[in-house]
Order: structure tokens, then sequence, then C-alpha cells
């Protein structure tokens, strides 16, 4: 076209425009510069992760579809890369970010994990339950700041907190009836307000140590979401997302992106019981990974230990303040796929360093490799070994006298148990490492020795049986039950099978019993130990274990044949 042509044509573009503008009501804005009549959005990404439980340095490396995933230094790349040149992005966890750990983070009270988050840029965390591990006033200290308060500052320097903001609006104390944490952030992007509503277990008192979590009242996730959407609806809140630890499993797919088989509970009638105000629940707690639907809320979990995190993609409408998901995809964190960042590097070099005389130490062997994997009646070779080291420790008259001894397969942190092939640190094959140990048993619980009667080993023994999922103790060497797969809830165990020895228990009789301390102040819902009598506290579980080691190298797997599962 002719310059002359164009110039006139743009004129009079130009003129009509203005007309337009002239004609409107005084005060008139356009409400998007397309031909629709659309309002105007904002966009907003939102990187999620749950379950992180301090792998800044995870041994052995993590894999994702046979690919190393994972470890803080390339995670922080991969969100950082996310990030770039996106105008409005914000990072949230949905709990566990901490407790569960590896050693590196573990040694240190896990102020490694939350120092690695502040290099991240994480900005929202809600609380799970192995936060309480080591109850509130330690949880405080990792938001606020300061030294341990028995073990000072591990690592010869200070600690400053966290730069991120812990929620939890169903977390009360006692003692005065306000929150833990705020109930929620409100972030504001380009005029539209987001509220981040963070959400504890429910059920945490029963699967943490009651000491974590003395006076504090844990509440109805669904009743307390609901009746906060009133008060952020007063305040011009109109866009919800909630930080949700809590769990239900679909098949996620071969990527983790879709919800084919549906959701089960308690996520599932938990986000169903939500106020339609809810428009994103991101959840965890049972390390599963998928994009659910359920009716107009969108639901993802991105499996554990910072494997992968969810992409999410929203668009705030600046008018009604309303959010509508555009897109979420669970990203795997492939170390080939990035570089490391040297600023977590240098972080996790650092306590690597300082915590690698303890953890590379050898405390003995093993014949074979020794897994956490369970036979149909719930018996797993790594927790018949747990066991035998907690009975061994327990089984002098000095120590408690105890003839038994059950472990909790929550305690047991990592499914691979003892790997006899490979060196990480050049041990050698077959050989155990204290590190390899602590990832085994990372929670630091004190052994208890108590006693209980033959009518309360079989009420034991029953509460492993319910409605909603079984939990199958781990036991000691000599001590043999079976169980009915038919039988009701309440009837599964025969008191004629339960035996000490190959000998019949006697009801009415007394026996010594050990357990850790987690499961004998009620933990897990195995409420008859609370009842146990003539207490003796004894050494923490991962020197029981490590004395084991030590004792007993080279130590074969656990036959798997004390627990017999019938039809």
């Amino acid at each position: 076209m002719h310059k002359r042509h164009r110039f006139a044509r743009n004129l009079l573009l130009m003129v009509a425009v203005l007309l337009v503008f002239a004609a409107a009501p005084v005060g008139a804005q356009p409400d998007n510069p397309n031909s629709k009549g659309e309002p105007p959005f904002v966009e907003l990404q939102i990187l999620a992760i749950n379950d992180f439980h301090g792998a800044i340095a995870p041994v052995p490396d993590q894999l994702w579809l046979s690919q190393p995933v994972g470890r803080a230094d390339f995670f922080a790349s991969h969100i950082r890369e996310a990030e770039e040149g996106v105008r409005n992005s914000v990072v949230v966890s949905a709990g566990d970010l901490i407790g569960a750990s590896p050693l590196i983070s573990a040694l240190f009270h896990d102020e490694p994990t939350i120092e690695a988050m502040n290099l991240i840029g994480l900005d929202i965390a809600g609380v799970g339950n192995h936060e309480f591990d080591e109850g509130p006033a330690e949880l405080l200290r990792m938001q606020e700041g300061g030294c341990h308060p028995i073990d000072g500052c591990l690592d010869g320097d200070g600690f400053a907190g966290a730069d991120f903001q812990y929620t939890s609006a169903n977390v009360t104390v006692n003692a005065t009836g306000e929150t833990l944490f705020p109930p929620y952030v409100i972030e504001s992007y380009e005029g539209v307000e987001v509220a981040y509503i963070g959400m504890t277990l429910e059920g945490t008192p029963t699967i943490v140590t009651p000491s974590g979590v003395a006076g504090l009242t844990f509440h109805d996730e669904v009743e307390t979401v609901n009746a906060l959407i009133p008060e952020l609806t007063a305040q011009g809140v109109k866009s919800i997302v909630v930080l949700l630890h809590e769990g239900g499993f679909s098949s996620g797919g071969p990527e983790g992106d879709d919800c084919a088989d549906g959701l089960t509970d308690p996520l599932r009638s938990i986000v169903t019981g939500f106020h339609p105000a809810v428009d994103l629940v991101i959840a965890g707690h049972v390390n599963d990974e998928f994009v659910c639907k359920i009716g107009n809320t969108w639901v993802t979990m991105a499996d554990n230990n910072g494997r992968l995190y969810t992409d999410i993609d929203v668009r705030l409408n600046s008018r009604s303040g309303e959010m509508k998901v555009v897109s979420i995809d669970n990203v795997p964190t492939f170390q080939s796929a990035v570089d490391p960042a040297a600023d977590l590097t240098s972080l996790i070099d650092k306590y690597d360093e300082l915590s690698a005389p303890l953890a590379n130490a050898v405390i003995g062997s093993i014949t074979a490799a020794i897994p956490e994997i369970y036979n149909a009646a719930g018996e797993a070779a790594v927790g018949d070994v747990i066991a035998d080291a907690q009975l061994a420790a327990t089984t002098d008259p000095a120590t408690g006298g105890a003839v038994v001894a059950f472990m909790n397969p929550g305690g047991i942190r990592t499914s691979d148990g003892f790997i006899f092939a490979g060196s990480p640190v050049g041990e050698g094959d077959g050989n155990v490492t204290y590190g390899e140990a602590f990832a085994v048993q990372p929670f630091g619980n004190s052994l208890v020795t108590m006693t209980l009667t033959g009518t309360q080993i079989e009420a034991l023994l029953e509460q492993q049986f319910r409605a909603d999922g079984n939990t199958i103790l781990q036991v000691s060497e000599g001590f043999t039950y079976s169980w009915s797969l038919s039988a009701p809830v309440g009837s599964k165990v025969d008191p004629a099978s339960i035996m000490i020895d190959g000998t019949p228990i006697d009801l009415a009789a007394s026996y010594r019993v050990t357990v850790n301390s987690f499961l004998a102040d009620g933990g897990d819902g195995f409420s008859v130990l609370i009842g146990g009598t003539e207490r003796l506290g004894g050494d923490v579980d991962l020197d029981a274990l490590v004395a084991y080691f030590e004792v007993n190298s080279p130590v074969p797997p656990g036959p798997q044949d004390r627990i017999i599962q019938i039809p």
C-alpha cells in the first residue's frame, strides 16, 4: 500500500476512536481492549509442592520414570526456570515440608531445609503432621528463628527462621483459643486478592507423639474452611486456595496429571464438603500424584520429596475477583533438565561436610537386601529386623525384661530398607552406614517397655484392623499369630494362635512388651497401649538399631513368617 493511502486510513481510524470516547459517559473505561467485551484478567502462576520431608539431598538418588529427580539445587533451578519472565507467581507447600527428613537436615533440626526453602523462594506453607514431630515450640522456632534451646546452633552460626509464612486455620492453642499460626494469607495480584488457607490433618494427634501436640486442638477441616468463607467474602476475596495436608488416592496416569479412576476418601469427601467458593485444593500426606476435578474444585498432589512440583496457571477476573483454572501440570524435577543452582549446592555442601563423619560411619553389614516390602499378612523383612533390634535392647531385666516388641510400619521411612549393592559413600557392598540406618528410622523415638495382660495383647492385635484400612504392627522373633482375611473387624485374630516362643499366651497373665514412645502414647490409634503399666523408658530407637547391627552383623533379612494370614 502507498504510504499516503496508509496515512489517510490511519487518520480515519484515529478520528473514529476519538468519536467513540467522546460519546462515552464521563469516567467510563473500556472493559478490555478486545472486541468481545470480556473483562480484563490477571494471570497467576501457582507452583506447589507437598511432603518435601527435608529432602535437600536424599540418598540414594530418587527416580521418576527411571531418571534422577529432586535434590534442592536441581529443584531450585526448576522453580526458578518456571518463574522466569512470569509477572505473577507464588510458591506454596501443602505440609510436611520438614520432619522424617534425611540425616543432612534432621541432624540440624531441619534448619537446612528452612534455609533451602528461603533461597528457593517458598512463599506460603501449610502445616502438616510432621511439622509437629518436635512439638509446637520447635515449629514456632522454624518460623521465627533462633538457636535450638538444647543443642544450640549446630552449624556454628545463627538461624534466622523462615522467610515464608506458615499457615494453619484448624490448629488452636488450648490456653488462648487462638490459632497457632495465621489461618490464611491474602496476596494481591494487580489488585485482585487471593486467599491461601492452611489446613492441617485433623487426625494429627493420632499419628504424632502426644507430647508433640500437647496443648493443641485439631479441628475438622471442612467445618474450619467453610466457617472462614464469610470472613473472606466480607473482605472482598473471591479466589480461594486451600493448602490441605490430607490425602486420597488416584491413578494419576503415567505422568501424574489425570484422575482417570477418580479420587478416594478421605480427600474426596473433604473436598466435596468444602464451600463452592473454594477454587483449588493442593493436597498432601499420602505421597500420591494426580490432578482431579471434584465438582467445580480442582485438587492436586505432587508425590513427595521434591520429585515433582505442580505448575498451575489461573486467570483472575479483575472485575469480579473470581479465579478460573486454566491449566495444571505435574512436572518431574529431572536433574538432567537443568543445571544445579549454585547457592543451593553451597548450602548442601556445607551441611554434608558437617554431617559426613557421623553419616558415613559403618555400623555393620547385611547378608542381602532388607527391603520394606510387605507380604500378604502385612509383614516386611525390614520390620522384622527393627522389631528384633528393639527386643534385643530391652530383653535384659535391667532394661525392661521384654518378651516381645512391636513396631509401627509408619515409622519405617524408606521403602528401600537396607540396600546390599551400591556404595554411595564408598562403604562397600553389604555394609550399612549410620546415615542409611537413620534413613530407615529418622524419628528419634525412645523405647518404652510396659506390662500388658494377654487380653490387652489380643486387643492390641485387633486394633490393627479397621474399616478404613489396616495398620499391621511388625513383631519380634518368637512372637507369632494368625489373622483371618474374611472375619469381621474386631474378630480377626484367634487368641489361641497368639504364641510366644511356641507357647500360647495366657489371657490372664502379664507380659513385658516394648514399643516406641509414639505407640506407647496411643499413636496410630493403638489406644490399648495407653493402659500399659510399669513403664520403663529406654534407648532411642535408632540407637537400638545401631547397637543391633554392631552385635549381630552380618544381619540377614527378616524371615517374614511371624504373622500368618488365613482365609
